[in-house]
């Protein structure tokens, strides 16, 4: 698994423990929701900080919260 990918299921499993619908994570955050849906999928290959930082306000958890997952532990070398 690479980065991008850890990121977006970090981004579904959080919604998910907090059943916030992905629309309503876009609102409560003030991203919009075509952003989220890119972090998601493979438009985006590099999701902002900025954009991740708000999401995690919005999920009411920082950074090292959202990074403090199994899901990071075993990431692929980006470098290659």
């Amino acid at each position: 698994m690479n980065t991008k990918e850890a990121v977006a299921k970090r981004i579904l499993e959080l919604c998910d423990e907090k059943r916030i619908a992905i629309n309503a994570l876009a609102n409560i955050s003030g991203v919009s929701p075509s952003t989220v849906y890119s972090m998601l999928n493979e438009k985006s290959q590099n999701p902002g900080v900025v954009s991740l930082k708000k999401l995690c306000d919005g999920f009411n958890i920082n950074l090292r919260q959202f990074f403090d997952s199994p899901l990071f532990d075993n990431i692929e070398q980006e470098i290659k």
